[in-house]
């Protein structure tokens, strides 16, 4: 199995069933397929899914904890990394990434997206292959690199991807 980490990001809010959550499955597991391990938050939801799919299919699922949740972490991580502050837990789940994914989310999401963005937009990592599935996401890229191309900073970081398979392809030729 490859060491490369693809960081994915996602609700905590989806169940078992739910397409959200069957979505990240699939993804999790298509990734283990392709030699890939995945890193998300480690709790429920979006980031079980991943985990679950990935784990199943021979791939580590490394979570990345906050100890002031009173949740129990996903049963599919191969390894927990807990961490003390929300800060530190963000610093992780960048670090660790050779790559990211955000699927469907809230504000916690929104705030992983943005925190990648500004890093590569900035020049404080370098560039890695970092993709968006839904409408959602793409409303919200499609209005910030307007005002990014103002600034005249550097377009096209975030890939957005309706269909899931295309965003996993995308991901696993990058880093091949």
């Amino acid at each position: 199995m490859s060491k490369k980490f693809v960081t994915v990001f996602g609700s905590s809010l989806p169940k078992p069933g739910d397409k959200e959550y069957e979505v990240a499955y699939q993804l999790g597991k298509k990734f283990a397929e392709n030699k890939l391990n995945v890193c998300t938050g480690g709790f429920l939801g979006i980031m079980d899914a991943v985990s679950k799919g990935a784990n199943e299919n021979g791939a580590e699922a490394v979570g990345v904890t906050l100890d002031i949740y009173n949740v129990t972490p996903s049963k599919f991580l191969t390894r927990e990394i807990k961490c003390h502050t929300l800060f530190e837990r963000l610093g992780n789940l960048l670090e660790i990434g050779a790559a990211y994914v955000v699927l469907q989310g809230g504000t916690g999401t929104l705030v992983e997206l943005s925190l990648v963005w500004e890093y590569m937009n900035k020049k404080m990592i370098a560039d890695k292959p970092f993709a968006c599935h839904s409408k959602m996401w793409k409303e919200i890229v499609d209005i910030m690199e307007v005002q990014i191309k103002k600034e005249g900073r550097k377009n096209g970081l975030i890939k957005c991807f309706d269909d899931i398979n295309e965003l996993a392809n995308y991901i696993i030729t990058s880093l091949a």
